[in-house]
């Protein structure tokens, strides 16, 4: 009885409840994960590895390459690309900015607009984006530009059942002359631009804005070497027209531009490269009885364009 009373009295009180801990433990955690997703399991590495490969692997890109990213700045600029319709992403607006109209008229055409996102920003942030550039409290951020490959455009053409009709610009560094060629093209029911991708004006927003809303509906491509490009499509049997003040042809004269054709335009000052020259199927040139030197880039397409549609009708 003692060695009994000796274990009884090593008996601790009163056990307080678990609260349903134990019964809670008891019940699971549910359905086990499947092996991609339980952290450090073989298969859970493979599928962050993949994970990290996609998110580093650079955007889809167009046959004929994007752009650069370009800002417009300034209160003026910015409204005039914003009414041309220039596309924009965002639209960067100071802090505690002076109101006045143009920046009402900025905000409402970018609302109207839609996509572009707004974005308020404090001073030394628009100055350090700008390169200190007297933004006036507005940044206007235009994106990349996605190019057409030379060979898109006469395969727009020909799905079309049309013979092509293409601009090709030789050494023409003014984005407004090549702003101009597409305005023109789009006039006369041309199927793009060519422009090279080195030493060349490509579509900035002076491009977009000189085009007038065309280069929303007509291509530009770009070529890695222009004369490759021409070469390529000489093999497609499309005949190369290149314009030069000293050409064997008049433009009224030539038969070829009622066909399938790639009018090559060059530079104000230096004319066709040597190489793009003798690429060329035909020289022609367009008679000037007031003794000019030379046309504008945008002026000489548009004349040559005018009679290959002239002659298509």
């Amino acid at each position: 009885m003692a060695a009994n009373n000796r274990r009884m009295s090593g008996k601790k009180g009163a056990q307080i409840g678990s609260g349903g801990q134990r019964r809670r433990g008891l019940e699971g955690k549910g359905p086990t994960p499947p092996a991609e997703m339980r952290k450090g399991h073989k298969k859970n590495r493979v599928a962050n590895a993949k994970t990290k490969q996609t998110v580093r692997r650079p955007a889809p890109r167009g046959r004929g390459g994007k752009g650069t990213s370009e800002l417009v700045v300034g209160r003026n600029p910015v409204v005039e690309a914003l009414r041309e319709g220039v596309p924009a992403s965002t639209l960067y607006v100071q802090q505690f900015i002076d109101n006045d109209e143009r920046v009402r008229e900025a905000l409402q055409l970018a609302a109207e607009r839609g996509g572009i996102n707004l974005m308020e920003a404090p001073r030394p942030e628009l100055d350090r984006m700008t390169n200190g550039l007297n933004h006036q409290g507005l940044v206007l951020q235009v994106p990349p530009y996605e190019y057409a490959h030379p060979e898109d455009l006469a395969e727009a053409a020909y799905d079309g059942s049309e013979d092509p009709l293409i601009v090709a610009l030789d050494g023409v560094t003014d984005p407004r002359n090549l702003g101009a060629v597409v305005r023109s093209v789009s006039a006369f029911g041309g199927h793009g631009v060519v422009v090279p991708e080195r030493r060349a004006a490509g579509m900035t927003a002076g491009a977009w804005k000189t085009s007038a809303g065309a280069a929303a509906r007509t291509p530009v491509a770009r070529a890695t070497n222009l004369t490759r490009a021409l070469e390529a499509y000489k093999k497609a049997g499309i005949v190369i027209v290149g314009l030069a003040a000293d050409g064997e042809h008049q433009i009224g004269d030539l038969e070829a531009l009622s066909g399938p054709v790639v009018i090559v335009v060059g530079s104000e000052g230096k004319g066709l490269s040597r190489l793009v020259g003798e690429t060329c199927d035909y020289r022609v040139r367009i008679p000037m009885p007031g003794g000019a030197e030379s046309l504008n880039a945008g002026v000489a397409a548009g004349i040559v364009l005018y009679e290959a549609a002239r002659r298509r009708a």
